[in-house]
């Protein structure tokens, strides 16, 4: 099989299965129960189409029904776990970052680039809470936004990242958000250059986070993996000094232990 990536209209593009993942995916935090229209209307689906695909999925026990409402009910976790289980470094990966927080009382996660986001795949979470929302495994936050993500960013070819540049769009979350797309390409050649990446407080007041990427013995990328923290708790020296350090060691050790 080569490795073209299939666009919809191609012969083997199987326009089903991806309006059905499409379904799925129109579930989140905001979203957890929605009517019928509502599903439409998130996955740009006429009603029928829509019922369609609900019906099924709830078939086959990935959706459920209460009166006029559906649900993603737990099968659907299946799908995570098999990505969970197919991927045997992240328990090596999750023993390190328990260390880190462990050592230095900090959140410590492992990320991937999916699109425009990083998805968090593994995570160990401090006592404390740092942001808005709630971080856990399956979180998505915007690449260009995430010390992992620009890490992340800074590994892609030459041609994949113009064409991120190309289509992301760039808010204000906070007064230190990057909203040119000039700034970001500057921030992500650094990461290149220096081989880590520090955000500070452009994606929620208050949150400094630093980043490597985590390759395994044989070369392949895994990810990268952070420590966030407090700005107001922990300076940049610390940040630099301290954590930049002991998350080196951590790459490091996850590079020598997999293969």
């Amino acid at each position: 099989m080569d490795e073209q990536i299939l666009k919809p209209g191609d012969r083997d593009y199987v326009g089903a299965l991806a309006s059905g993942l499409d379904v799925l995916q129109a579930f989140d935090g905001e979203h957890p129960r929605m009517t019928l229209s509502e599903v439409a209307a998130r996955t740009d689906m006429d009603r029928a189409k829509a019922r369609r695909f609900l019906l099924t999925l709830h078939a086959l026990g990935f959706v459920k029904r209460t009166g006029r409402q559906f649900e993603l009910t737990p099968r659907v976790l299946q799908l995570g776990y098999a990505y969970q289980a197919s991927n045997q470094y992240r328990p090596v990966i999750q023993q390190y970052l328990e260390d880190i927080t462990a050592e230095l009382g900090e959140s410590s996660s492992l990320a991937v680039l999916d699109g425009d986001d990083v998805v968090y795949v593994v995570r160990s979470a401090a006592r404390h809470r740092l942001m808005a929302i709630t971080l856990s495994v399956g979180t998505r936050l915007p690449a260009a936004y995430t010390s992992m993500g620009r890490v992340l960013l800074a590994q892609l070819p030459e041609a994949e990242l113009t064409a991120f540049l190309d289509r992301v769009p760039l808010e204000r979350f906070t007064e230190s958000s990057v909203i040119d797309k000039e700034g970001l390409r500057r921030a992500i050649d650094k990461a290149r250059e220096q081989g880590y990446s520090i955000v500070d407080q452009e994606l929620d007041s208050g949150l400094r986070s630093v980043a490597v990427p985590v390759f395994a013995g044989n070369g392949e990328l895994l990810g990268a993996i952070n420590i966030s923290t407090n700005a107001a708790r922990v300076d940049m020296e610390t940040l630099m000094e301290v954590y930049l350090p002991r998350l080196q060691e951590a790459a490091e050790a996850v590079r020598r232990t997999t293969r």
